[in-house]
């Protein structure tokens, strides 16, 4: 088995490392315990909440308005926020820049189950204890 870095699932539920040689994660099942454990603080958690958020409605205003140009601000918002929360509250990387796709899918995942109250669930269940903000 090749060392992970700390923090880094050993097996997803495959029973396959879900890493490649190199460490790098091959497996969403391996990322998503990744990903909360980089979202460990509540505020962080909300910043991508509120960009997320925005980034949908921005979406929907500007197919009802059909401002097209107001499209470049739907990612914009969605990851300023996002960003925010990791260069200045989490003060880790944020996993978009290594694992672009799952990172998107996991901001709207993390959204979806906050709402419907399985984010809890997750965290306690993947041993992540959430961090208070400094």
């Amino acid at each position: 088995m090749t060392e992970t870095p700390p923090g880094t699932p050993l097996k997803d539920t495959s029973g396959g490392t879900g890493h490649n040689r190199s460490g790098r994660i091959t497996t969403y099942a391996n990322f998503w315990p990744y990903y909360l454990e980089e979202h460990r603080k509540p505020l962080t958690r909300g910043l991508h909440y509120f960009g997320t958020l925005l980034a949908i409605g921005l979406l929907i205003v500007t197919i009802a308005t059909q401002f097209w140009w107001l499209l470049i601000a739907v990612p914009v918002s969605g990851y300023l926020f996002a960003w925010i929360g990791h260069f200045f509250v989490e003060k880790n990387r944020p996993a978009t820049f290594t694992h672009p796709f799952w990172s998107l899918v996991s901001d709207f995942v993390m959204l979806f189950r906050w709402l419907t109250g399985r984010l809890g669930g997750d965290l306690k269940r993947h041993r992540i204890q959430d961090t208070p903000s400094q």
